[in-house]
């Protein structure tokens, strides 16, 4: 679980501290917020992403980032676990300002973050065009995108397409999940309900 430190900060404040610490941690506006790991399945997901979106961006303008590269967004800071700019930085920038793509997995630990708080940052902020979130245990994604002055949503499901205009490529949904067991954990493993 990811739990926000007692100390408030600035912006800048907060990077100039997260400059020095040992482990990541996002801004959410007020204190540092420590970053946990993930699952398999989470890693394994974002490397899909990263190596689809990699594949069809090389040589263009607009390249992707994993996930120890932070961006701000709403006077926050975060660390998707993929995003597209379409911006050039210097080689070493520590955060990118105009996101054009973001994608996050999907956890237990993280879904109202994800789905609730991270909607709404990266909505108010302008440069991001699609918001794309992974379900973990099966292949489907909730979309998000930006048409004019609305915020409209989709929800992709295995054999779908994710076309994504603003960056000039599509992806098969089901490269995210290549090569990842999605069978559900024998009932011996479930817990109880």
């Amino acid at each position: 679980m990811r739990k926000p430190m007692s100390m408030i900060m600035s912006l800048a404040e907060f990077l100039t501290w997260e400059n020095r610490q040992e482990l990541r941690y996002e801004f959410d506006g007020f204190r540092p917020v420590a970053m946990t790991g993930g699952t398999i399945a989470h890693s394994a997901i974002q490397r899909n992403v990263l190596f689809s979106l990699t594949g069809r961006l090389r040589g263009r303008p607009c390249q992707p980032y994993g996930s120890h590269l932070k961006i701000e967004v709403a006077g926050r800071v975060r660390y998707p676990d993929a995003f597209v700019t379409c911006t050039a930085f210097p080689p070493d920038a520590h955060v990118v300002t105009e996101p054009v793509v973001v994608f996050e997995v999907l956890s237990d630990s993280t879904a109202d973050t994800d789905l609730f708080t991270k909607n709404a940052e990266y909505r108010a902020t302008p440069s991001i065009q699609r918001y794309v979130i992974l379900a973990q245990s099966e292949a489907a994604a909730t979309v998000f995108r930006r048409q004019g002055e609305d915020w409209l949503s989709e929800v992709l499901l295995d054999g779908a397409v994710l076309s994504m205009p603003e960056i000039g490529i599509d992806i098969p949904l089901a490269e995210f999940y290549a090569d990842i067991d999605l069978s559900p954990p024998p009932e011996s493993q479930m817990e109880p309900i």
